[in-house]
């Protein structure tokens, strides 16, 4: 797992390392140094060199702007890249913060302005819908340069870290506009961290459900590195969601948890694998369309960045059309501008589909995105000598042995027999799987000077490219894909270099770490039944090595799919296939117990003395949907620290799972609804499990006990108080309320002038609520302080708006509405 993921993770470091960092130390003179006159003197930094000679002649070359443009692209190149943030369109607060910043931001920073060079200030990005995203003109130095910025700046940190907000780049955005994600969809984010991308597609999963009720849809999220996965799940714990399960798999091979027909309950869950309606298709790439906002990739830049994460895009591209349902739509998107990693990667796509795969033009959906088409045609450059490509030809003519035949536009191997004979030595293949020049061949010389550019016969000008100096973003490169009916099956024709089974004196397949048995080229061995209906889809996900396969057995480079081994008589293959298929069979028995390293189990909460306990205790109707939905990570009940709610989808996603031998590795499921509380002054609570603020939207309109109204005024203090005596209430009602509550978790509603009126109090996407903890004397609030500051903000403004909710301005003012400074607190 390790080796595949080396590639996306050194560039996340990049992005890291670069990210507002366009200084370096300059180094200093060795000989200085061993004579000592350098030990005292202050260090020099100096500005990371913005340009590349390398970079602009490849790109001059591959002419992905016009000759007159190229000096506006590389002055857009080497500017700050501005920031960019997207408005969570199913917060609670989403209509007040998107007029906050149109009616007092925009103006009062456009009033700023920054020096003269930019007077706009912030601004809506044009193309996004119902102005939830927005693009600033202001550094981070800016930001801080006066009270009005300053001010800004904390909203922005504040309104993320709730969640409330989503610091993004803008061209970041686009990939999931044009999924078309319905409320129903199943969809997977193959290689999702950071998690701003997942978190829109949940955005638009939960856009129009009800606060009771949950999407019948869900997001699957999956990165290749565990700690990549940790920063999504913070990400999108932000969203409060029972639709999301993080997985932690190698795109390439994530599983689909097929279950064979002769399971009984697949039937019960309506489904026997896992497809997905959406696709997202975001993979890991050079990055060179981040330059300006990662300017250390200037100098690290190379043609090699690209050529070397080719195969792993189209591994991992290949994989999502496999596990795209038929009628679905797959978006395929790079930061990258090199067409390498774009055009050349959405041929070969469309080569090895067919006909059951359509390249879809979007570029209308968003009216005023500005979007160029994509290249019809380009060359490959090799680094080391300069050399240009303009055909696999030229590759195999030049020993270039790690260049394969989908990176050109023709797509075409070169297999020619006075190659054969005169450059090939007999038996060698190319990396790609054909016949190649040797690597050690006499003839190293410069290609020819006149090179014939291949030209693509597929519609590659359905693409979508966005360049830097069109709306001032960064690149980015995107093309949507529709699935029309199952993938073709990739079968090579033994009459091809066959190779021959192994025999006992064969060398044995390698081992990677994880167990995985490899062949000598380091890819998966598996062996899949024929019978199976998978094969026809899973075998479309080759990766750039094509097997050749008997007509009795298909290879897959997905081990996911090592379910029940296939029978010897049936596959006729020899011996050792058997072997192979007895260690599928014993990994999948480790599977069944949940011995994923490193990762707590998922087991289903089925503790009746616990639960019956938490719905009586809250007055929660036996209607609500609990069975099979709880969720624990420790199957000793006793030690359950957090319980966590799924969506219909996810526990049927689970279940499958389950019956399929746990193919998933989840790190992250659901929404955490309870968690175990005990109380600091010593005192029992009937229930022991508090309501999470995660999960109290979803269970408030269910509960009809521990719930108590409180008055503006009251629910501010204990906003700004965190705890308060039950004398000092302000209300006599709702100290009445709050007495009659049981000891332990309860919830504060705001009090707007209708809900005092029924008891439990109506809930609907205005109301505002608090989780507390009721002690003896006093009642405390459970939620973070940069909660409690939002909604006290929040509520400061609506008391503002709404005179009635307000104190008379007569009434005395009590002896708790002063603080511990003795300044008077308005309510």
């Amino acid at each position: 797992m390790g080796g595949r993921g080396r590639s996306r993770r050194t560039q996340r470091k990049h992005f890291r390392d670069g990210r507002e960092n366009v200084w370096k130390n300059s180094k200093s003179d060795p000989q200085q140094e061993e004579n000592g006159n350098n030990t005292n003197k202050p260090t020099h930094w100096q500005p990371f060199a913005v340009e590349n000679a390398f970079f602009d002649e490849y790109y001059k070359e591959q002419g992905i702007v016009r000759a007159e443009e190229w000096d506006s692209f590389i002055e857009y190149l080497r500017r700050p890249l501005p920031a960019a943030f997207r408005i969570n369109s199913s917060s609670q607060f989403c209509i007040d913060i998107r007029s906050q910043l149109e009616d007092e931001f925009m103006k009062s920073l456009q009033a700023e302005g920054t020096d003269g060079n930019e007077a706009e200030g912030i601004k809506p990005l044009p193309w996004y819908p119902d102005n939830f995203a927005w693009q600033s003109s202001f550094s981070r130095m800016q930001l801080r340069k006066n009270k009005n910025l300053e001010r800004f700046h904390e909203f922005l940190k504040q309104e993320n870290e709730i969640g409330n907000l989503t610091r993004q780049e803008a061209v970041s955005m686009v990939p999931p506009l044009f999924l078309d994600v319905h409320q129903d969809h199943f969809v997977l984010d193959m290689c999702a961290a950071p998690g701003s991308k997942t978190f829109q597609l949940l955005e638009m999963i939960h856009r129009t459900s009800e606060v009771e009720s949950l999407p019948s849809g869900m997001v699957i999220a999956n990165d290749v590195d565990v700690q990549r996965c940790n920063l999504l799940i913070h990400q999108t714990k932000r969203m409060c969601t029972a639709n999301l399960v993080v997985t932690n798999h190698e795109a390439q091979h994530f599983p689909s948890c097929h279950l064979r027909k002769n399971r009984v309950n697949a039937s019960e869950l309506g489904m026997t694998e896992l497809l997905f309606d959406r696709v997202l298709c975001d993979v890991p790439c050079s990055g060179d369309g981040t330059l300006r906002k990662a300017p250390d990739i200037w100098r690290k830049w190379s043609v090699g960045m690209a050529n070397g994460v080719h195969c792993l895009q189209l591994q991992i591209a290949m994989r999502g059309l496999a596990l795209l349902k038929i009628g679905g739509r797959m978006v395929y998107s790079t930061c990258s501008m090199n067409p390498v990693e774009n055009e050349a990667v959405v041929s070969e796509i469309l080569r090895r589909c067919g006909d059951s795969v359509e390249l879809v033009d979007v570029s209308t959906e968003l009216p005023q995105l500005i979007c160029r088409p994509g290249l019809k045609s380009w060359k490959m450059q090799v680094r080391d000598k300069s050399m240009w490509l303009a055909s696999h030809k030229d590759a195999c003519k030049h020993g270039r042995t790690g260049i394969v035949p989908s990176m050109f536009p023709s797509g075409q191997a070169h297999i020619d027999a006075s190659d054969i004979d005169q450059k090939i030595t007999p038996g060698e293949i190319c990396d790609d799987g054909n016949l190649g020049n040797s690597s050690n061949g006499d003839d190293e010389g410069e290609p020819n000077d006149v090179l014939v550019t291949e030209v693509s016969s597929l519609p590659l000008e359905r693409c979508m490219r966005i360049v830097p100096h069109d709306q001032n973003t960064g690149a980015f490169f995107i093309a949507v894909l529709h699935k029309i009916s199952p993938l073709p099956v990739f079968q090579t024709k033994s009459n091809k270099n066959p190779r021959q089974p192994h025999s006992d004196n064969d060398e044995k397949p390698k081992q990677s770490e994880d167990g995985e048995e490899k062949d000598n080229n380091g890819m998966d061995v598996d062996v899949l039944d024929v019978t199976n209906e998978e094969s026809v889809e899973a075998t479309a996900a080759d990766a750039c090595v094509l097997y050749n396969e008997s007509d009795d057995a298909l290879l897959d480079s997905n081990p996911s799919k090592k379910l029940k081994g296939t029978e010897p008589e049936q596959v006729q293959t020899p011996n050792k296939v058997s072997t192979r298929a007895e260690k599928a069979n014993d990994k999948r028995k480790l599977q069944i117990q949940g011995k994923w390293f490193g990762v707590d189990p998922v087991v289903f909460f089925k503790d009746d003395a616990i639960l019956n306990g938490i719905k009586e205790f809250y007055g929660i109707p036996e209607s609500f949907p609990f069975s099979n939905r709880l969720i624990t990570r420790n199957s000793d009940t006793n030690h359950v620290k957090r319980i966590y709610y799924t969506s219909e989808s996810v526990k049927n996603v689970v279940e499958l799972n389950f019956l399929a031998g746990e193919q998933l590795k989840i790190t992250s499921i659901g929404l955490k609804m309870f968690e175990r509380q005990t109380s600091k002054e010593g005192t029992s609570s009937p229930c022991v499990f508090r309501i999470s603020s995660e999960g109290l939207p979803l269970l408030l309109p269910h509960m009809t006990k521990q719930i108590a109204c409180a008055s503006p005024v009251d629910f501010k203090h204990l906003l700004q108080y965190k705890s308060i005596k039950f004398p000092d209430f302000v209300d006599n009602g709702f100290r009445e309320k709050i007495a009659s509550v049981s000891l332990g978790c309860c919830v504060v509603v705001l009090n707007r002038g209708n809900e005092g009126s029924s008891d439990p109090p109506k809930v609907d996407k205005s109301t505002i609520a608090i989780g507390c903890w009721k002690g003896r004397s006093s009642l405390s609030v459970m939620v973070t302080a940069i909660d409690c500051q939002e909604l006290l903000e929040r509520l400061l403004v609506r008391m503002e708006t709404e005179k009635g909710s307000c104190l008379p301005e007569n009434k005395p003012v009590s002896e708790s509405e002063v603080n511990e400074d003795s300044e008077t607190i308005i309510g």
